[in-house]
């Protein structure tokens, strides 16, 4: 598809959202006020707006890949800083996904080139777990590495000086890590979420040990293959 029909399409988008509601952009153009802070993966194939069936302006969104949250990377933190102290959301979520390119080439060692130095720290999540991964079956183990690292980057984030000055000053705030799967479009829970730094420790290490029923072998995931 041309630009050319990309800017046509942007024209149709924008008459209908008018049509439907004149006051649209308007209001768009005069505040944004989200609740919702959605860090999600690149791929293309999971937008945070329809995912959630929000419209523009609902959701505040930072994505690289594979959904990391590392400690020092400004410009996650500076998404974040800006979500909780700027905008003031009340929900910050790290949203992995099954099938996940980025997780396949680190669990397997692939070199994809530049991107492997920002993969790094799937790695060390990987090496982290690489016991409980090791005792999966081979073709659960892409699936659990999704999971395990939404749960490290949870815990990244809910160690931060950013969200923990939001919980000391009775900000209500709640960290969330969920997963989504390709395969029917829904989101699942991991057991993740928290409203200050004693529940998000119990949260992570429930999920860690627990596991997660969406990891249970009769879920089929074709997109890793």
């Amino acid at each position: 598809m041309s630009l050319d029909c990309l800017l046509a399409r942007n024209r149709a988008w924008s008459a209908r959202m008018s049509n439907a509601d004149p006051g649209f952009f308007k209001r768009l153009a005069q505040q944004q006020a989200p609740r919702y802070f959605w860090i999600g993966c690149s791929d293309s194939r999971v937008p945070s707006n329809q995912i959630l069936d929000l419209a523009p302006g609902e959701v505040f969104t930072h994505r690289n890949v594979a959904n990391l949250v590392p400690r020092g990377d400004l410009n996650s933190l500076s998404a974040l800083q800006f979500a909780v102290e700027v905008l003031k959301v009340r929900h910050v979520m790290v949203v992995g996904h099954y099938g996940c390119s980025g997780i396949r080439a680190s669990l397997d060692g692939a070199r994809l080139g530049l991107v492997d130095n920002w993969l790094g720290y799937v790695q060390e999540v990987h090496i982290r777990h690489q016991e409980l991964l090791a005792a999966l079956p081979p073709d659960e183990r892409a699936h659990r590495l999704c999971e395990l690292n939404v749960a490290e980057q949870f815990m990244n984030i809910c160690r931060t000086a950013i969200v923990n000055d939001a919980w000391n000053q009775g900000v209500q705030l709640s960290v969330h890590g969920l997963i989504y799967g390709l395969h029917n479009g829904s989101l699942h829970e991991l057991g993740l979420t928290a409203s200050d730094f004693d529940s998000s420790e119990r949260a992570y290490y429930a999920s860690i040990l627990g596991g997660s029923p969406t990891c249970q072998p009769h879920f089929k995931y074709e997109d890793d293959h």
